[in-house]
C-alpha cells in the first residue's frame, strides 16, 4: 500500500495549560469563540482552517508520554496533523521516523480514534491523529 499523503498542514495547535477554564476564559476575553464541541477538559477555538485547543498539561503529558500527572515532562505544546484514515496514523509515524524523527508513542487505539506521537529532530512534539469527528474542506483545512 502506498504511503498516505502527508500534506504540509498543521490542523491543531495543542496547548497544555495549568487551568483549562482560566485559559479558555482568556481567549474568550480576546473575542475568540469557543467551538460548540468543546468540553471542560478540551476546549477548541476555530482559527480558520485549523484550531487552537487547550488541554491540561498533565493530560497532555499522560497522553503523549505515558507519564500520568507528570506535566513537567511535557513541553506543554504539541502540533497535530489529522490523518484521513485510521491506518494512516501508523504509516505517517513510520514516515516521520524514516525522515529522522523519533516515535514517542506508536499508533494506538483511543476512545476517540487512533493516535500516535513523534518528535522531530529538535524534539518538537507532533501528534498524528485520526478521529471520525474531524471534518475537512476541499483543501484539507480543518472545519472546527
Amino acid at each position: 500500500m502506498n504511503d498516505p499523503v502527508f500534506r504540509p498542514r498543521v490542523h491543531i495547535i495543542l496547548l497544555g495549560v495549568t487551568d483549562v477554564a482560566r485559559s479558555a476564559a482568556f481567549y474568550e476575553a480576546l473575542g475568540w469563540t469557543r467551538a460548540p464541541t468543546s468540553h471542560a477538559g478540551f476546549v477548541k477555538f476555530d482559527l480558520g482552517g485549523m484550531a487552537l485547543a487547550l488541554i491540561s498539561k498533565a493530560d497532555l503529558a499522560s497522553d503523549a508520554l505515558g507519564l500520568p500527572g507528570d506535566a513537567a515532562a511535557s513541553s506543554g505544546l504539541a502540533l497535530i496533523y489529522c490523518a484521513e484514515q485510521p491506518d494512516d496514523v501508523a504509516r505517517l509515524l513510520e514516515l516521520a521516523e524514516r525522515a529522522g524523527g523519533s516515535i514517542v508513542k506508536p499508533a494506538t487505539k483511543t476512545q476517540w480514534g487512533t493516535a500516535g506521537y513523534f518528535r522531530d529532530p529538535d524534539g518538537h512534539l507532533f501528534e498524528i491523529d485520526h478521529e471520525e469527528v474531524w471534518t475537512f474542506d476541499e483543501e484539507h483545512h480543518l472545519v472546527v
